[in-house]
């Protein structure tokens, strides 16, 4: 059994509640939920009236302790401009960190701590290329918490997930979907009770993951993104690992509607990631080894 963090006695249980109205269900690996259907692709908006439809997933924050709520935090590195979320059951306390960075590692460890949770899952969306996860240091810095990460990712971790599992702490849930194209292994994860996905490099704010290195694929990222996160409700919120210009979220609904390169047709999206003409990734040769082994390799 996990036990939980002790609270400080200056913030109080109500702090843990400083939180957004989010989801209600949870994990158990191994359950099966939704096929992977690499064929399938959702159809574009057009000509919808739009404030009803795109505006969607505000949350509200609330101060109730105990009212099944899921505890709900978007955390932010500037260097690699990553998004960590931290989730957590307010009943149980039970909490998981996803896609954290190994430079704010302390900083997660303590707020976790400073909220009285028990961290039992740090998870990874995939195996980045422009930063180091910070999988393997929370490991250390929390002892009692397991790593996951897809078992197609090819790197190491305590909990391989696979598509259609269900990932649970406390009474919250989150589905995996299998997203291929970014790369390999790269999975979106779905709070179905809640209305939102984490959806990791493989959907971003108008726009999506590079497919020019690590297994990439244009042609497999656009299945994937049509047939498994697209094809959620118009009213779901997406949740990316990154954003470069200052977004924190968007819809369901505004992607199909307003995103650039995934409104396009298959043939027409497959020529234009095929000629971006990127640069090399800036931190690929130190993150990948690393993030091979949960973060933990030749470190400085």
């Amino acid at each position: 059994m996990l036990k939980p963090f002790p609270v400080h006695s200056e913030t109080g249980l109500g702090f843990i509640t400083m939180l957004r109205s989010v989801l209600r269900p949870g994990v158990i690996l191994g359950g099966r939920r939704t096929p992977l259907n690499p064929h399938g692709r959702t159809i574009c908006l057009s000509g919808r009236e739009k404030a009803g439809t795109l505006a969607f997933s505000l949350r509200k924050f609330t101060q109730t302790r105990g009212s099944g709520v899921m505890i709900f935090r978007q955390l932010f590195d500037r260097d690699s401009c990553t998004y960590t979320y931290l989730l957590a059951d307010p009943d149980t306390k039970e909490a998981v960190l996803v896609d954290p960075v190994i430079e704010l590692a302390e900083r997660d460890a303590k707020l976790v701590d400073q909220m009285g949770l028990n961290l039992i899952y740090v998870m990874n969306t995939h195996m980045h290329a422009d930063h180091i996860t910070g999988t393997g240091l929370l490991k250390k810095l929390v002892p009692s918490c397991q790593s996951v990460i897809s078992k197609e990712s090819g790197a190491m971790a305590d909990v391989h997930v696979e598509h259609g599992e269900v990932v649970k702490f406390g009474e919250q849930e989150l589905e995996v979907r299998q997203t291929p194209g970014h790369t390999n292994g790269c999975v979106t994860y779905v709070c179905h009770g809640e209305k939102f996905a984490l959806t990791g490099d493989a959907l971003l704010v108008r726009g999506c993951g590079r497919t020019d290195f690590q297994e990439g694929s244009a042609e497999t990222l656009y299945e994937s993104v049509h047939s498994q996160i697209l094809s959620l409700p118009d009213d779901f919120a997406l949740y990316p690992a990154h954003d470069y210009v200052g977004h924190t979220v968007t819809s369901v609904a505004e992607e199909k509607e307003f995103n650039p390169r995934l409104t396009k047709s298959k043939e027409e999206f497959i020529d234009l990631m095929n000629n971006l003409g990127l640069a090399y990734p800036r931190k690929i040769d130190i993150s990948l080894p690393a993030n091979k082994v949960c973060g933990l390799y030749n470190l400085p």
